[in-house]
């Protein structure tokens, strides 16, 4: 495991990465013939579920000349024979009239329109089989027709005719090329959000429920990528623009996201760009979430919290159930309610759609990777890695999505070291741009500190990794520094605090030593003279008391927690150069890039917060409580040293003093240049 780690160090990871969501055409010589591309078993089976005046099956056979039903008294041949006419006369130009009533059956109903008077289900079923005959004859000047045929009502009619229409379909495609595919991709795609209740209560056919509409929706898509296998191409640029908004419901969403785990099932080559864009979209929900969390006030923070306590002991399935009853709008108007019970209600509903969302997501992955493995666990393993390069990794405030990493990392040894090693690479990058190194530090850390599975081996090799490169940084920039500086310095700073971030988390994997005293005696760490892993005191060390004084920018309560911890374990004893510290100001040395000058006293201790580092590590405690479940059996949970609240609490003053009467004459960053 550990060369894996460090060999992350050489990867090439300036290789162009591949666009996940490709713009393709149609591409000749693509199209199967008919006769190879019939209806399948399944699909015949999706479209003959019982349904309450189930009819005979009949088997699509397109060679064998079919006889309508005895309601409907004309031949198919009859029917072709005026479809062939009506079609040609007016593309010559000659006469619009049989080519209008054609047209005019599948035309949308008129509300006032007698039901009497509209076309039965095997009027409607002949003539669609007679245009399937002669679709090739549907040229541009025929768009109106196509266009109505395309948009008309079928998916609610008898299983008759939704298999003489998904023919139709196809023959439509197959000889009319891309521009009549995409309106046909287009029609079936605009279902993935959800069906309408009415579409399955047409007049004159048997009730349909929403679950047998989608089916069919399916069934037409498969036979078309099927018949048609690169028209998965055009498919792709239709899936994005139809994902629900931000604004749209959570049931919008999941059943949006279920319908392309479906399509996935049967057009497997687009797997890899259907994830990634589920992932987009969850990146973007997770990221305006906590803008707003961060925006509002406590207040309406903890109203949230309690909505959402609430609402984690009902079924998930709660919401969606009901709003599948029917086509109303089940939102209520908002606009009486007091403007901080709007905006609770808005940040809570969007809460819980990403809990829902990142929820429908683990239970998807989670059977591929009961075998971790496996070609296909390993496989998928290497998507999330993608998708965590260029989706999550550049995005700065992604707050739960990353737990997708951190749960099947742990899965196998093989997944941490290589996602470890894939953070490894980025962060010690320096072609890559800054900010992402620093990001990737950051999940490196906050990875190695919070994973339960990860083992001792991978902790210590991080850890001398880190302090490899702080003393590189060190060798570089110390000879001219004059000060705490956190926009010349960002990177030291970012792995400095990355360091003591996994100590404070995992300082016992840093021991070497057969025998650890339990954790629940509280005297069990008090003047205990530990075996520390060569080279951990010496990284410290030499990282903290270097001119650039990183404890002075590095985010206060993490210092604070690895100087009370350093103290109990007898390793460090910072308080002096902390108390130091409190007499400067960053803002003194902030831009003086050239001559570290020192500014003027009278403005250097304006927000001293801008000039430090903020404590954001990606694997922060998982809030979201339906989730919350796939991650808490890998997560390690912050619990201090027992016996150390007292003892700091006890000896603050203590402290103090010591710090203020104490001469040692560390090389701070600070020594030479400040003045008191």
């Amino acid at each position: 495991m550990v060369s894996r780690i460090e060999m992350g160090l050489s990867l090439d990871t300036t290789k162009a990465i591949k666009p996940l969501l490709r713009h393709s055409t149609l591409s000749a010589g693509s199209v199967r013939k008919s006769d190879e591309a019939s209806l399948d078993s399944d699909i015949d089976m999706l479209l003959t579920l019982p349904s309450p005046r189930k009819r005979a099956k009949v088997t699509f056979n397109p060679n064998v000349e079919e006889k309508v039903m005895e309601e409907y008294s004309r031949s198919l041949d009859s029917v072709r024979r005026e479809v062939r006419m009506a079609i040609e006369a007016h593309v010559r130009g000659s006469s619009d009239e049989a080519y209008n009533r054609i047209k005019e059956i599948f035309s949308p109903r008129q509300e006032d329109e007698d039901e009497d008077e509209q076309p039965s289900n095997e009027e409607m079923r002949a003539y669609i089989l007679a245009l399937a005959a002669h679709a090739s004859l549907l040229n541009k000047n025929c768009a109106d027709i196509i266009k109505t045929l395309i948009s008309f009502e079928w998916m609610g009619r008898d299983e008759r005719f939704v298999r003489a229409y998904v023919q139709f379909l196809g023959s439509l495609a197959t000889s009319q090329g891309a521009i009549v595919i995409n309106y046909i991709l287009d029609m079936l795609t605009r279902n993935f959000a959800g069906v309408r209740f009415s579409s399955g209560r047409l007049h004159g056919c048997p009730s349909v429920s929403r679950e047998q509409l989608l089916s069919r929706v399916h069934a037409a898509m498969k036979y078309l990528l099927h018949l048609i296998p690169s028209a998965s191409s055009n498919l792709l640029p239709q899936l994005s623009p139809k994902f629900p908004t931000e604004d749209d419901s959570k049931t919008s969403h999941l059943i949006y996201v279920k319908n392309l785990f479906h399509l996935v099932e049967y057009a497997p080559e687009l797997k890899a760009e259907v994830l990634s864009l589920i992932t987009d979209r969850l990146v973007n929900i997770d990221v305006h979430m906590q803008t707003d969390l961060e925006d509002v006030d406590d207040d309406i923070v903890a109203a949230v919290v309690d909505a959402l306590s609430l609402s984690s002991s009902r079924i998930k399935d709660e919401a969606e159930e009901e709003e599948m009853d029917s086509d109303a709008d089940s939102d209520t108007s908002d606009e009486d309610m007091p403007i901080q019970t709007r905006r609770a209600k808005e940040i809570h509903s969007k809460v819980e759609k990403m809990d829902a969302m990142i929820d429908q997501l683990f239970t998807y992955y989670e059977p591929v990777f009961e075998n971790p493995d496996s070609p296909a666990a390993i496989a998928l393993f290497d998507t999330l890695i993608g998708h965590f390069e260029t989706i999550i990794l550049p995005t700065y405030s992604s707050r739960h999505t990353q737990f997708l990493l951190f749960h099947y990392a742990q899965k196998s040894e093989t997944f941490m070291d290589k996602f470890a090693g894939h953070c490894v690479a980025i962060a010690f990058d320096k072609s890559r741009p800054a900010v992402l190194q620093q990001s990737a530090a950051a999940y490196l850390a906050s990875f190695v500190a919070r994973g339960k599975h990860v083992e001792t081996e991978t902790v210590r090799v991080v850890f001398q990794l880190f302090g490899d490169e702080l003393k590189v940084i060190r060798q570089k920039e110390e000879a001219n520094c004059r000060g705490p500086n956190l926009q010349r310095y960002t990177t030291y700073y970012t792995m400095t605090q990355a360091l003591l971030y996994i100590f404070c988390f995992r300082w016992q994997d840093l021991v070497d030593s057969p025998d650890i005293l339990e954790e629940d005696d509280p005297d069990a760490f008090i003047k205990q003279d530990f075996n520390w892993v060569p080279g951990v005191k010496e990284i410290l060390t030499q990282t903290i008391y270097s001119k650039l004084n990183p404890l002075k920018v590095c985010c206060a309560p993490i210092v604070t927690e690895f100087a009370k911890i350093t103290r109990h374990l007898s390793f460090m004893y910072i308080y002096p150069l902390l108390e130091k510290n409190e007499r400067i100001h960053l803002s003194q040395f902030a831009g003086s890039h050239a001559s570290g000058r020192i500014r003027d006293a009278g403005v250097a201790g304006r927000n001293e917060n801008w000039h430090q580092l903020d404590a954001q590590f990606p694997f922060d405690p998982y809030q979201l409580p339906i989730s919350k479940h796939w991650v808490e059996p890998d997560y390690v949970q912050w619990k201090g040293l027992p016996g150390l609240e007292e003892e700091y609490d006890e000896s603050d003053d203590e402290i103090v003093d010591d710090c203020e009467d104490d001469e040692a004459e560390e090389n701070t960053g600070t020594d030479d240049d400040f003045e008191e």
